[in-house]
């Protein structure tokens, strides 16, 4: 049995090859736009989201090649979502995956432009007939993503995020940000590859289920770790959300009951997962893994 690190980093590398053979070469007259694109994407990252798709979609036999350019139009929107989080009208994040934000290391405008094309070229991924050969598949696709990263999915949350550093929210109205913000991309990650595999409606109800507790629970950990995380494994500013008024579910909970709530969690998601048998193992790791990691 493949163990999740050895999987991973096999993933991390082939979306890696993927990205870097999909993003434009820095060259032309639009080259800095295509540097920054690049920047803001290759070398870091977990790669969760791609993986996801990927073990997903191995569940229903699907291609490799399939599944790689579904993670990395995943990737692509996540890389651009970033590139935005972190620009002063946002976050104003300074560092970013051990280095400088995308906006420090180029400017505003470029960033701005950098993110747009990056989103840009993931409907475009989704689009081509290398993704699936089925028009029916691919436009399932691209609506997937498209509500998963708009006003109904990331960038809705986003905006929750930010009205919350002007007023208190309860703890239904953050556990609607972060379902938003977090785990709407990562749920279609999960369902990609149920999509590209055609999957039954059972099937596809217990990934959904199991990526809304994953969602939740990644971004409680980085809410953890944003409390009490060591910013040379993080990679990134620590003490953000705290210091803009944010309500988290750390904040409203403690720490030690936001770690009661990743128990919670964990248990719901293995449960979505039992219905798709030991296939699932790698999963239900990556769920432990999630909760436990330090960057």
């Amino acid at each position: 049995m493949t163990t999740l690190a050895a999987a991973m980093a096999t993933n991390a590398e082939a979306i890696e090859l993927e990205l870097d053979r999909l993003l434009p070469a820095a060259a032309g007259s639009q080259a800095r736009l295509h540097a920054a694109m690049r920047y803001a994407t290759l070398g870091g990252g977990k790669r969760l989201r791609p993986f996801l798709a990927l073990a997903s979609g191995a569940l229903f036999d699907v291609p490799a090649a399939r599944a790689r350019r579904a993670g990395a139009a995943v990737e692509l929107v996540h890389s651009y979502s970033l590139v935005h989080d972190d620009l002063p009208a946002m976050d104003d994040a300074l560092t970013r995956r051990g280095r400088p934000s995308c906006h420090r290391e180029f400017d505003d405008a470029t960033a701005i432009l950098a993110g747009d094309a990056l989103q840009a070229l993931a409907f475009e991924v989704l689009a081509a007939p290398e993704t699936h050969p089925d028009p029916a598949i691919r436009c399932e696709l691209v609506q997937g993503l498209a509500v998963a990263a708009g006003a109904a999915g990331m960038c809705g949350g986003q905006m929750i995020d930010l009205e919350a550093e002007q007023r208190r929210l309860s703890m239904d109205q953050v556990l609607e940000l972060q379902r938003l913000k977090t785990g709407a991309l990562i749920g279609f990650a999960c369902e990609a590859g149920a999509i590209l595999g055609k999957a039954p409606a059972a099937a596809r109800k217990a990934l959904r289920g199991y990526a809304a507790d994953l969602g939740l629970a990644f971004q409680i950990q980085d809410d953890l770790l944003d409390v009490t995380g060591d910013a040379a494994l993080t990679g990134k500013d620590l003490g953000r959300d705290e210091a803009a008024g944010k309500a988290t579910v750390v904040a409203l909970l403690g720490a030690e009951g936001a770690r009661a709530r990743l128990a919670e969690l964990r248990a719901s998601a293995h449960g979505h997962l039992r219905g798709i048998g030991d296939e699932a193992h790698l999963l239900r790791e990556v769920f432990d893994f999630a909760i436990s990691r330090l960057n």
